[in-house]
């Protein structure tokens, strides 16, 4: 089963989560959604894993603080979905897309021997 990790190339948290899976063997690919933004699909399909737009925002980033209050309170998923797009490094990271379509936000050592079975 193919594991795809979405993050930013920059990012610390997804550099350890990289490392995570090649010390256990997992096979994994890399996309960095600064470069390669998800799909407004993908967006909607993140979400609704997540429980909601609003979950996977990451609200102690910088560049949410720097956001104008209107820009926050998107009232719609098409609002949400062009946020994002816009400024894709404000999804929480990384998101963890394994072949079977099961997303999961964020990075722990505990949470990733859960979620692999290691």
């Amino acid at each position: 089963m193919t594991t795809t990790l979405y993050g930013l190339k920059n990012c610390d948290t997804c550099r350890k989560a990289i490392k995570w899976l090649d010390r256990f063997g997992v096979a994994h690919e890399f996309v960095d959604y600064r470069d390669n933004k998800p799909s407004p699909e993908a967006l909607v399909e993140w979400a609704r894993q997540a429980g909601s737009f609003e979950s996977l925002i990451n609200k102690s980033s910088t560049t949410w603080r720097q956001l104008p209050d209107n820009r926050k309170a998107s009232a719609s998923d098409a609002e949400w979905k062009l946020l994002l797009r816009e400024y894709p490094q404000l999804v929480r990271r990384p998101v963890v897309v394994t072949g079977d379509g099961v997303m999961t936000q964020g990075f722990s050592d505990n949470g990733f021997k859960k979620r692999f079975g290691v």
